[in-house]
C-alpha cells in the first residue's frame, strides 16, 4: 500500500471515530452554549492539545515496537484490528442517544480554565490510550520514513480532524444542541454509519498489513 493510501484509510477511520457523539463533543457543546463561541473554541483547543499528545505517544510507541519487536508488532496489529472491529459492531448494534448535557462538563473559570479542563480530560481518558494502541500499529511502518515525520503528519491529521468536527460544533452550538438532543434517531444512525465505516476500513487495513507482513 502506498503512503498516501495508508494515510487516507487512517483519516477515514479517524473521522468516523471523532464524528460519533461522545464526551468530547458534549464538553465542547456544554461550554459553547454556556460561554459562547469563544468558550466553545477554548474547549476545542484543549481537546486538540490532548489529541496531539496521544498521536505522538501512539506513533513512537507503535514505531519502536515495529522496529525492535516485529513479532509483538504482529500481535498488536491483530489485537488492534480485533478491538476496532468490536467497536464497529458495537456501534452498529447500539443506540447512541444524548439526552442531556451534564452540568459537570461546564466550567466557569474562563477560557484558560476551559482549555486546561479539556486537555486534562483528554489526557486522562483511558479509552483514548486504548484507541491509540489499537489504531496506530496498523498505520505506522518503517518503510514510510522516520518516526518523527510520521508523528508530525498523523498528529496534524488528528488535530485538523478534531478542529474541523469539534470547531464546527462550537461555532454552531445552538444548532448542534438541536441535532444532538432533539433528534435522537439522528445520533443513533450517526453511530451506526460510523460503525460500518470502521469495520470496512479495519478489514482493509488488516488485509494490507497482513499481506505486507507475510
Amino acid at each position: 500500500m502506498s503512503y498516501a493510501a495508508n494515510l487516507w484509510l487512517f483519516f477515514v477511520l479517524l473521522f468516523g471515530i471523532i464524528l460519533v457523539p461522545g464526551m468530547d463533543s458534549l464538553f465542547v457543546l456544554a461550554n459553547g452554549l454556556n460561554g459562547g463561541r469563544k468558550a466553545g473554541l477554548a474547549a476545542v483547543a484543549g481537546i486538540v492539545a490532548g489529541g496531539v499528545f496521544h498521536s505522538v505517544y501512539g506513533v513512537f510507541g507503535a514505531g519502536l515496537v515495529a522496529q525492535k519487536l516485529p513479532a509483538l508488532y504482529l500481535v498488536m496489529l491483530l489485537a488492534g484490528g480485533g478491538y476496532m472491529l468490536w467497536i464497529g459492531f458495537s456501534l452498529i448494534r447500539s443506540s447512541i442517544r444524548v439526552d442531556h448535557v451534564p452540568d459537570e462538563l461546564i466550567t466557569r473559570r474562563g477560557w484558560w480554565g476551559i482549555f486546561r479542563q479539556g486537555m486534562i480530560t483528554c489526557l486522562l481518558n483511558p479509552k483514548a490510550y486504548l484507541f491509540t494502541l489499537a489504531v496506530f500499529p496498523q498505520y505506522i511502518k518503517p518503510a514510510y520514513g522516520p518516526l518523527w515525520a510520521q508523528a508530525v503528519v498523523m498528529g496534524l491529521m488528528v488535530a485538523g480532524t478534531q478542529l474541523g468536527v469539534y470547531g464546527s460544533l462550537a461555532l454552531a452550538a445552538g444548532k448542534a444542541r438541536s441535532f444532538l438532543l432533539g433528534k435522537p434517531q439522528a445520533t443513533v444512525w450517526t453511530g451506526r454509519i460510523a460503525g460500518a465505516v470502521l469495520i470496512v476500513v479495519t478489514l482493509l487495513t488488516l488485509w494490507n498489513g497482513l499481506s505486507g507482513h507475510w
